[in-house]
């Protein structure tokens, strides 16, 4: 059946709150980790160095992300999205049974091969269902991704206290639950596949080559702002603290720091579709590393949670609208160039984790949080690059 133009150009308001729910369900659970970090390093007795490395092999199977990508071009993508969030709940629900670094490196790295084959289709199943408003329908997508992770860290503590770290395993069966209804659900969207239908002549390697400039320097601003991203989404908790505040304390920050970032999901896809993409992304890298410096020195309580609301709010802007970038490049390997950018990002991600892993050991963490500041304004001129690839529209 032939489409009107207008009709694939509509957005699918219910077929879009779908997968961003799908979204939602999969991240909660896989945002476990960073709340019960020291309760792990406590009772493994593990390094910052080596608390870092689990979020290198949580994120090795992303290298795979590109093939994946070239799978979910020729199957059906909804199937990927379904089942996964129960294979990460069972993982990241049986972590207070780890009995060695060796087996939460192991639990760990099947979660990241689960998220892998989440991440990489489900923004091309948005793209499709939004129309020409793709920056809308990547907020709603990355909104999902962002409450997770607030609702993750309260859902796990709030597991804790009342059945202890081993009876996080009775959260299962909500995925469970969950993912059956996914499945009535989400068989009935209906996506355009023109792009599947095509004689695909490019090869993978040389729709890489071809856009290979804009991947360096997405790359390397992700570097940048990703070492402010990380170390306040994987060692809040614990940088909190090291500074006297309770377990609940840091979680609750945590919570409200991905609150104010699904606020910045949401808006920043909104506002790009109104002023551009890459002027969103030259305020985010501007202002983020600004906000983060004041952090470092902010005292009590009050001021450091303002601090942590701005910050979500600007950090996280820059995940829908790199997500419509990529997704506004006219290729025949949607899905595969969409791996591509996640392979990049996760990689991105692995590296500025085991840098601050590795400053923390020599310099401390608080230190640390202070270097990374000066380093995120890095950022900046990789914008002012990306606002020259033709090939990127928006």
């Amino acid at each position: 059946m032939i489409r009107s133009k207008e009709e694939k150009n509509k957005f699918q308001t219910s077929n879009v709150i779908l997968v961003s729910f799908s979204h939602l369900l999969h991240d909660i659970y896989s945002a476990f980790l960073s709340p019960v970090l020291p309760i792990l390093i406590k009772n493994l007795g593990i390094s910052y160095s080596l608390t870092s490395l689990l979020s290198v092999i949580r994120t090795l199977p992303s290298l795979a992300n590109p093939f994946i990508g070239l799978l979910a071009d020729k199957v059906s993508l909804r199937y990927f999205i379904i089942i996964t969030p129960t294979i990460t709940a069972i993982v990241m629900s049986l972590l207070g049974f780890a009995s060695s670094y060796t087996v939460l490196a192991i639990m760990l790295f099947v979660t990241g091969i689960s998220s892998s084959l989440f991440h990489v289709p489900a923004p091309v199943m948005v793209k499709k269902v939004s129309g020409d408003r793709a920056g809308m329908g990547m907020s709603f997508y990355m909104l999902g991704g962002e409450l997770a992770r607030t609702l993750g860290p309260l859902v796990v503590l709030a597991a804790i206290s009342l059945w202890g770290f081993k009876g996080t395993y009775r959260l299962i069966p909500f995925a469970i639950i969950a993912s059956v209804i996914l499945y009535f659900k989400l068989r009935k969207i209906t996506v355009y596949k023109e792009f599947q239908n095509k004689n695909k002549k490019i090869g993978g390697f040389d729709t890489v080559k071809k856009f290979s400039s804009v991947f360096l320097i997405i790359g390397g601003y992700l570097i940048f702002i990703s070492i402010i991203k990380s170390a306040l989404t994987y060692y809040l908790p614990t940088y909190l603290n090291l500074q006297g505040k309770s377990l609940w304390l840091g979680g609750i920050a945590l919570s409200v720091y991905q609150l104010a970032g699904a606020g910045g999901t949401f808006l920043s896809g909104t506002i790009s579709d109104k002023i551009g993409g890459k002027k969103t992304l030259l305020i985010a890298s501007i202002v983020s590393p600004i906000l983060m410096l004041l952090f470092t020195f902010s005292e009590g309580v009050v001021l450091p949670f303002i601090l942590l609301i701005l910050l979500g709010l600007f950090i996280f802007a820059s995940g829908p609208v790199l997500l419509a970038l990529i997704t506004s490049i006219d290729v025949e390997r949607p899905a595969f160039i969409n791996g591509v950018y996640m392979t990049t990002s996760f990689i991105v991600n692995s590296i500025t984790i085991m840098l601050i892993g590795v400053l923390a050991d020599k310099y401390g963490l608080e230190f640390t949080y202070r270097i990374i500041s000066i380093i995120g304004f890095g950022a900046f001129p990789f914008v002012l690059l990306l606002a020259r690839q033709k090939c990127v529209k928006h």
